[in-house]
């Protein structure tokens, strides 16, 4: 669970951030949840847009996608969805969090 202090840290690093994926009108499914789940494990943090043509919640769309891919949702703004996972490999750590 991130704390106020990292989520605001982590909203300045995505604020630079394009958008790698997108969500559409036919929301979810396992082969978008997979491809953010590789994604998020070489960058730690990405972003996401939701299209006009998306019918449902954003808010809920954004924690479907944090609870399906084992990431953090670090804000919902607009149409931009912005979510965290530290890298399993030590390699891979790019982005050191404040402490709590």
């Amino acid at each position: 669970m991130l704390t106020g202090k990292q989520k605001r840290h982590l909203r300045s690093l995505a604020h630079h951030l394009d958008p790698i994926f997108q969500v559409g009108k036919g929301g979810t499914n396992d082969h978008l949840v997979r491809h953010i789940e590789e994604a998020i494990e070489s960058r730690e943090l990405i972003k996401l847009s939701v299209l006009n043509n998306f019918e449902g919640d954003r808010d809920e769309i954004a924690a479907e996608l944090a609870d399906k891919s084992g990431s953090e949702l670090v804000q919902v703004i607009g149409k931009t969805i912005v979510l965290y996972k530290q890298a399993k490999e030590e390699k891979n750590r790019t982005i050191v969090l404040p402490r709590k």
